[in-house]
């Protein structure tokens, strides 16, 4: 999707185009800051109070789509953990009331904080128009506002892309919403596992499976420009490593790599993948550029060295090893030189990946029989664990560098019963933990960037 902007007498027009074509209108807004002020180390001890009644719809299409946006906002908001929406109940303006200004002193009077108001109407050519505002209650003023067109069926993807404009503009920080997951979907018993590449909205919507199940697929990673994925998949028992575009279903083979565990990751400009490789007993380190197909060893030593990711300026990488005796974290540049290490407590530290904010890098760690999904600077300071359970592993980061997904196993009873992996997902303060519902087990989730 391509932006252009063009100046215009207030308020001001932004105009997305893509293949589907948005318009959006950036309404006046009030001078910037954010309501909520977010402390990874602590949290956010009291979530925003915010109302979010339903669109008011000028027909009855109109209708159900603006039920459908408040709907889709209030939960995206909730999960987020930072906001608490009002509850239907206690809504004390009708949609129609609010179209011109809400009452304030009457929001006021039920603390809420922070109120968006919308419309919805069908236009004569079929596609959906939709109208939201933000409001500061407190001050009595509009934060923001954005006017889109869309076709009908794309309602909810407008849901997101107003549930993003609303958490930056309260919290100063991107949003997350307009996002995909892709995953491996698991099924059948565990001698016979069906596994398959599954994509779906980062709220589990839109749920369609990209494999048929046929051959073992594991590690899919997303590329952080394009629409694609890197993926292994066991072709006569040997891994085979593949890109695949989600937009057009195609798919190419990027090479056999026989010593290979997991697949490549993205390097931040999506020209290039960084892997591990097995031979003789040792793994290393060895980047790819997409374009030439040119390989290039980065580590080489008896030590296994694996799971690398870059640094969001692709200047370093940071790994996992087992050099010093045990599996520790380590970076490096992004040549192979200055390797350090930044792991240094208890148990073995592994799967580490890089926020794409570069603030902090996420790790999974196996201490005394549990296993952690953890965080620590990339100077390997300040090292805080955020889950613990039987079995958690495999973070990745959404795009905006301040919520976890991994995936967790519960033990088998007595019998080999239940284990069944599911995906979870956590904010950076360690305070707001939640399963992601799918309609199977699933394991190895990857977060897409922003959808362009």
């Amino acid at each position: 999707m391509t932006i252009t902007r063009r100046a215009q007498r207030a308020p001001f027009a932004l105009i997305l185009a893509g293949l589907v074509a948005l318009a959006g209108i950036l309404l006046p807004v009030a001078p910037a800051h954010a309501l909520l002020q977010i402390d990874i180390t602590r949290g956010t001890v009291e979530p925003l109070p915010i109302a979010i009644p339903d669109f008011f719809g000028r027909d009855a299409q109109g209708s159900r789509v603006g039920q459908d946006l408040s709907r889709v906002i209030t939960a995206n908001l909730q999960r987020s953990g930072l906001f608490r929406p009002l509850e239907p109940a206690a809504m004390i303006q009708k949609p129609e009331a609010m179209l011109v200004q809400p009452r304030f002193p009457d929001w006021k009077v039920v603390n809420v904080q922070a109120l968006v108001t919308g419309n919805t109407e069908v236009q004569p050519d079929g596609r959906v128009k939709v109208e939201f505002r933000l409001w500061d209650v407190l001050a009595e003023q509009q934060l923001t506002g954005l006017v889109y067109y869309t076709t009908p069926d794309n309602w909810r993807r407008i849901a997101h892309l107003i549930s993003d404009a609303i958490y930056k503009r309260l919290t100063g920080e991107d949003g997350y919403f307009d996002t995909r997951i892709v995953y491996i979907s698991e099924s059948g018993p565990k001698n016979r596992r069906v596994k398959r590449l599954a994509i779906m909205d980062q709220d589990g919507e839109n749920h369609r499976y990209l494999t048929n199940g046929r051959d073992l697929v594991l590690t899919p990673r997303f590329s952080p420009v394009r629409s694609e994925i890197t993926y292994m998949s066991y072709l006569n028992g040997k891994p085979r490593v593949y890109l695949f575009n989600i937009d057009s279903g195609q798919q190419e083979v990027l090479g056999d790599f026989p010593g290979m565990t997991f697949a490549p990751r993205f390097s931040p400009d999506g020209n290039r993948v960084i892997m591990s490789l097995a031979q003789n007993g040792s793994s290393n380190l060895y980047t790819m550029d997409l374009r030439s197909r040119a390989v290039q060893r980065l580590t080489s030593n008896g030590a296994i060295d694996t799971s690398p990711s870059y640094s969001p300026d692709s200047s370093r990488i940071v790994f996992n090893s087992d050099r010093g005796g045990a599996q520790q974290l380590y970076t490096m540049g992004a040549d192979g030189s200055n390797v350090q290490r930044i792991s240094f407590g208890s148990g073995r530290y592994g799967t580490p990946v890089w926020s794409p904010r570069g603030d902090l890098v996420a790790f999974t760690k196996m201490d005394k029989g549990k296993f952690y999904i953890g965080v620590m600077h990339p100077d390997g300071s300040g090292e805080r664990l955020l889950t613990e359970s039987f079995l958690d592993e495999g973070p990745t980061w959404a795009p905006n560098g301040r919520v976890l997904m991994f995936f967790r196993q519960g033990p088998s009873d007595s019998r080999g019963q239940g284990g069944g992996a599911k995906l979870w997902s956590v904010d950076v303060t360690g305070r707001n933990e939640r399963q992601m519902i799918t309609p199977a087990d699933g394991s190895d989730p990857a977060w897409s960037p922003l959808i362009q």
